[in-house]
């Protein structure tokens, strides 16, 4: 692991380097109110410093609709559509059988379904945390039946999403934080790591970094949250956790872009 010192200096040495080409952003929320105000500045931001596209995901019924909305706005932004398993709590059964509905006659407009899953960080309850399996469940079987990738948010629970989707063949982990154990296990079933901007600030996610498969390695900002400095984050800053890993693993930062790349458009397929 890097101290805090090791890190400063990697990501000072890394912030120097030049643009990439070719970046892909394979988790944000474009959608959200913090890029109200100057949305288009910062796609500009990310298309002019070497991202090429950016995956958008629906949390919602709401933020559903407003990806699919910017993907047919912009032809370089992808759309998943799912319910994180932090919307549930006051949802009514009424209102989830909508937004499955949505889901199902959308998806031919999207590469994955997701973000859904299971979040024990933030639910304590055990009634809510079963829900939370029970909507999953449902998710989880959709996937399977459109035969799209399946993107999940589990945080807390990395073992226990792991443990329900073990029969699909196509898994994408979305912003990993769980153990070594836990990613060698997904990894091992074929499964994808995407791995956060939080990388820049944690010792956890750098260890993460060094040891999973080049091969089923993703990057995401999950823009506007987890950014490398604090406060908002945005696509373009994917580019610092690029560069960290290729400094991590000894590898020049394109190599590691033109990889994850590869990697996205390889679960997703997409060109």
């Amino acid at each position: 692991m890097l101290n805090e010192s090791q890190g400063k200096s990697l990501r000072e040495r890394a912030s120097q380097s030049a643009n990439l080409q070719g970046v892909i952003d394979a988790h944000c929320h474009l959608d959200f109110k913090q890029f109200n105000k100057d949305r288009d500045s910062v796609l500009e931001r990310a298309r002019s410093s070497g991202v090429v596209r950016m995956i958008n995901s629906g949390v919602d019924y709401s933020t559903n609709q407003k990806s699919l909305e910017l993907a047919k706005k912009y032809d370089f932004i992808s759309v998943t559509l799912g319910l994180s398993p932090n919307t549930l709590d006051d949802i009514k059964e009424i209102e989830l059988n909508r937004l499955m509905e949505q889901i199902r006659e959308n998806s031919g407009q999207a590469i994955g379904i997701g973000e859904a899953g299971l979040d024990y960080y933030h639910c304590k309850d055990a009634g809510q945390r079963q829900r939370q399996a029970e909507v999953f469940k449902k998710v989880i079987d959709m996937a399977e039946s459109l035969h799209l990738p399946l993107v999940i948010h589990s945080r807390d629970a990395e073992q226990q999403a792991l443990n329900m989707v073990k029969h699909l063949d196509k898994v994408v982990f979305h912003c990993y934080s769980g153990s070594l154990g836990t990613m060698k296990d997904a990894l091992d079933r074929g499964y994808y790591i995407s791995l956060a901007t939080n990388i820049c600030r944690s010792g956890h996610h750098q260890i993460l970094a060094r040891n999973v498969s080049l091969e089923q390695l993703l990057i995401e900002t999950d823009s506007p949250f987890l950014s490398p400095r604090g406060g908002r984050n945005e696509p373009c800053n994917v580019l610092e956790s690029v560069r960290l890993i290729g400094r991590i693993r000894g590898m020049e930062p394109q190599e590691i872009a033109t990889k994850t790349s590869e990697n996205t458009k390889r679960i997703y397929n997409i060109r």
